[in-house]
């Protein structure tokens, strides 16, 4: 694709060292997912919380030769002598100048898409209605920022006949960046709203950034009924629109269970679309679709047919658990190079080495059949996938292709037949297919048989907390991540991966068993165990933990312990500053000097203690003098020790509150799943939680009668009522009986009526559009899980924690 001395010429950059030969085809800007090294270079960008050039010698030591970097760092001779090396001004703006030298190479049609919300679903959908017509190069999953979009745009080439690329933005003078690279021919402006406003002045400021995107396209399609989207148009630019003033215009909408019939007048001829869908935002997203198709000479009658086949998508990577102690990774929505990258990256994140991969044939390559597997082989074998088995008549046709343990059949129906779930055992495995292979089937099969009842956890969501706390650390502090009681309820294995991914530098537990679960999960980051009883000692030798140290008599019984072992072992002390539940206390610091003195194979790595107040105000004073006693008894150790260690008192409220106590290592725990004490500061988190269940009955009760356990219920009206799969065996508290909260039914409020019961609910939805099998929300964005808590005077960590494990965890990344 490229040659150094190319990009060297393209950035206007100084080559620093070059000395391998050959051609670069892979650019590279996460240290933590490389795959072909022998073709790629890391682009090492200076990030907000990350700075690219601090990896560039691990790199090497993997097999990477070339380097783009924007400072001059220090290299080892033996890395300059055997690499190439090339400084740019700016990493990121040298990857979007490559990105535009590489798009002006192509003559085809690009489309671009920007806008509040639906980009995503628009440019998928458009995919698959698309797919017979065209040979399609896309974006992977939701590349559309200032790296996705050149990462995304260089994967054009000859093989394509159309690109479609997603573009968003969070201030002005991005999209201008973005422009330059798409150079997009055709449009869809989706729609405006509030969604990622911070960096503008206002809502017309942001519509006007959005519409640069188009500069120099033919045509751009949007929604006629979008009163700022076409206020803010430039008079400059075309628009093929759809609405009720359009140039396809709906004349007519008749809606019914499942479905609704579009009346559309086009060209003064009538047209009548029938949709899978009844929801606004679908119906949006698809008349986006259905006005593109038009545009672009494609008959009415082919564009029904299609969009009358449309499914809603996943737009997301969902991790679950699977048979036989497997963990699946949900990825069957669509199938192409590009995507497939994106979730092997996913599957990486994973521990374990048992890694399989279930793919269907991928269609629309543009590549024949031979290079395409070839391709498929290599991309397999680099990213050390142990196993594959291939779906399809072309895979199959294709089996000598593959040089890893490999099993063909021609259909999904063929493998749903022959094999049997039970022959999967302690894998993660990956499944990756196009819509045409109904691959959910695949993952139905060989999950675990589960409650209908789930807790979804965004794994984006609990990486953005986990950085935003990141941001307000001072240099070269440390983060420990609580990840007890199953990581506040939500899976304390994934979410330890995912922070062991995200380079934290300590886990916390709060018993033995919960840290040695994540070592058998295969988690390598230290871990501290709050909570450590003679009885658990041989566990902490055997899993390497770390246990806190909290009183004189449990550090006799560890010293009685270890008192034959010559390996020095690690140990956290803990000082009670005020909390006054577990921790020395000043006037147990002299013994404690003394034992530790007369044993130095025990190395204390860090002493640290509880705030009892850091989340409100009326407890500052006090709270400070928690530090001072603190840093009082911690100097008298370290000083009779002559030892100096991590210190750290801050949890997540202390980290926004009191910066200047920061010391040398803080704790994070709720902050991570999206609560904080401060107002403002909860505004800038996400919360990663989302409890869903299922309407099982759907009934009607007169006036009069009574509903549930102590007819506690009663129906003041004839009413419908709702009985959902949930209970307090679930953790769904008693207390949220008779109408304290409402849960919501597609989009409506519905009331709990009568008791909790231990495995059902009920809830009246009465005037509310549901049927059996709909989805209720229990707790997410509506309603919040502090929503709940206010309810029954409590606290969100209880609501959280109280969810049961045989409640579901399925986790997701977009």
């Amino acid at each position: 694709m490229f040659t150094f001395d190319q990009l060297a010429k393209i950035t206007n950059g100084t080559i620093l060292a070059n000395n391998p030969t050959g051609r670069i085809e892979h650019f590279l800007t996460d240290s933590r997912k490389t795959f072909n090294l022998e073709t790629s270079i890391f682009i090492a960008i200076v990030g907000e919380r990350h700075d690219g050039h601090d990896y560039i010698e691990p790199l090497y030591q993997q097999g990477v030769r070339r380097f783009i970097i924007e400072k001059e760092v220090e290299i080892p001779s033996k890395i300059r002598e055997k690499s190439c090396i090339l400084l740019v001004d700016q990493s990121l703006k040298a990857l979007q100048n490559i990105a535009k030298f590489h798009r002006e190479k192509f003559r085809y049609p690009v489309l671009a898409i920007t806008g509040s919300n639906g980009k995503t679903i628009v440019k998928e959908w458009l995919g698959q209605l698309l797919e017979s017509n065209f040979n399609i190069v896309k974006s992977p999953m939701s590349y559309n920022s200032q790296l996705g979009v050149p990462l995304s745009v260089l994967q054009m080439s000859d093989n394509n006949d159309l690109a479609i690329f997603e573009a968003g933005i969070s201030t002005t003078g991005e999209m201008e960046n973005l422009q330059k690279v798409i150079q997009p021919t055709l449009g869809i402006f989706t729609n405006i709203g509030t969604a990622h406003s911070k960096g503008f002045l206002d809502l017309e400021q942001k519509t006007y950034e959005k519409w640069m995107l188009f500069e120099g396209s033919k045509t751009v399609i949007c929604c006629s009924d979008h009163e700022q989207v076409m206020k803010s148009k430039p008079e400059s630019i075309n628009t093929f629109t759809w609405g009720k003033d359009a140039d396809i215009s709906i004349e007519s909408i008749s809606k019914g269970d499942h479905r609704t019939i579009l009346g559309l007048r086009y060209k003064g001829k009538m047209h009548e679309i029938s949709m899978p869908f009844v929801d606004e935002a679908s119906l949006e997203n698809a008349m986006h679709c259905v006005a593109t198709m038009v545009f672009m000479g494609i008959e009415m009658e082919e564009i029904s047919r299609s969009i009358n086949k449309l499914t809603k998508i996943e737009m997301r990577l969902e991790l679950k658990k699977g048979v036989n102690n497997c963990y699946l990774i949900d990825d069957s929505y669509n199938n192409d190079l590009g995507g497939l990258q994106v979730a092997i990256d996913f599957l990486k994140h994973q521990p374990g080495k048992n890694r399989r991969i279930i793919l269907s044939d991928i269609p629309q390559s543009g590549l024949d059949e031979q290079t395409l597997y070839r391709q498929l082989n290599q991309i397999l074998v680099e990213n050390h996938i142990k196993s594959m088995i291939g779906i399809g008549e072309s895979m199959t046709r294709n089996a000598a292709l593959f040089s890893i343990p490999s099993d063909f059949y021609t259909t999904t129906e063929q493998f749903l037949t022959e094999v049997n779930p039970d022959n999967f055992h302690d894998e993660t495995i990956l499944i990756k297919g196009a819509r045409a292979f109904g691959f959910e089937r695949v993952t139905n099969a060989l999950s675990e048989k589960i409650h209908r009842t789930v807790l979804e956890i965004n794994l984006d969501a609990m990486v953005d907390n986990l950085n935003f706390y990141r941001s307000k650390l001072q240099e070269d502090v440390k983060l420990m991540v609580m990840v007890k009681a199953a990581a506040y309820g939500n899976g304390s294995f994934e979410i330890a991966n995912i922070l062991e991914f995200n380079r934290v530098d300590y886990l916390a537990v709060a018993y033995p068993d919960e840290g040695v679960e994540l070592r058998k999960q295969g988690i390598q980051l230290p871990i501290m165990v709050m909570n450590v009883t003679k009885e658990s000692f041989d566990n902490i030798l055997k899993y390497d933990l770390e246990p806190e140290i909290y009183s004189l008599g449990q550090l006799k019984q560890w010293i009685r312990f270890i008192e034959n072992r010559e390996k020095a072992l690690k140990i956290h002390v803990k000082i009670d500053s005020g909390m006054h539940r577990l921790g020395f206390e000043n006037e147990q610091i002299d013994e404690l000097v003394d034992i530790l003195r007369k044993n130095p194979k025990l190395q204390v790595v860090s002493i640290y203690s509880h705030l009892a107040g850091a989340d409100e105000s009326r407890h500052n004073e006090f709270t400070k003098s928690q530090v001072t006693r603190f840093l009082a008894l911690t100097n008298r150790l370290e000083k009779a020790l002559k030892i100096h260690v991590s210190k750290h008192i801050l949890n997540s409220a202390g980290i926004i509150r009191f910066p200047k106590f920061q010391m040398d290592m803080v704790r994070l725990g709720i902050g991570l799943y999206g609560f904080e004490a401060n107002q403002m500061e909860q505004n800038a988190l996400r919360p990663i939680s989302t409890l869903k269940t299922v309407i099982s009955q759907i009934r009607k009760v007169k006036m009069g009668e009574t509903v549930g356990y102590g007819r506690k219920g009663k129906a003041t009206n004839d009413i419908t009522i709702a009985t959902i799969a949930i209970g307090y065996a679930d953790g769904f508290s008693r207390a949220f009986s008779n109408g304290k909260i409402a849960l919501s039914v597609n989009g409506k409020q519905a009331p709990i009526i009568g008791n909790i019961c231990m495995d059902m609910s009920m809830l009246d939805v009465t005037g509310i559009d549901a049927k059996e099998g709909d989805e209720v929300i229990v707790f997410g964005a509506n309603p919040t899980i502090k929503q709940l808590a206010d309810a029954i005077e409590t606290i969100p960590y209880e609501i959280l924690t109280n969810v049961s494990s045989r409640v579901t965890r399925v986790f997701y990344s977009s």
